[in-house]
């Protein structure tokens, strides 16, 4: 699913409960991480979380289901960007675009995840 899917179906939704629910099925369609992949913990998250890269392509793993759900977020939005565009890119602006309830634990490993794209 693409960014611009995610962000679509989620403008659609009003409701805070409605659009985290929204955000763990985005989770649940992460891909598996190829075997050969070059994975790196994120530090700074309540969850565990990896982003692992092979090839041009960035994958996750978290062990929590909204974790994962973010996760998935950030990863289309980095889909098919160079590394020059990622680093240009404003996770924050489109963070409060959708508009989505996150507590102060989530915010920080937002930022963490963010940093960790920002530093490539």
């Amino acid at each position: 699913m693409t960014y611009d899917e995610m962000k679509k179906m989620l403008s659609l939704v009003d409701g805070a409960e409605e659009k985290l629910e929204m955000v763990m099925d985005f989770g649940k369609k992460l891909p598996n991480v190829p075997e050969s992949a070059v994975c790196t913990e994120i530090m700074g998250c309540a969850s565990f979380v990896k982003i692992c890269r092979f090839e041009n392509r960035f994958y996750g793993v978290a062990d929590s289901a909204m974790v994962r759900g973010i996760v998935a977020i950030i990863l289309a939005m980095v889909d098919g960007k160079s590394t020059d565009e990622i680093k240009k890119f404003d996770f924050d602006s489109e963070f409060k675009e959708l508009n989505l309830n996150f507590g102060a634990s989530r915010l920080s490993g937002i930022q963490s995840m963010i940093s960790f794209f920002k530093n490539l």
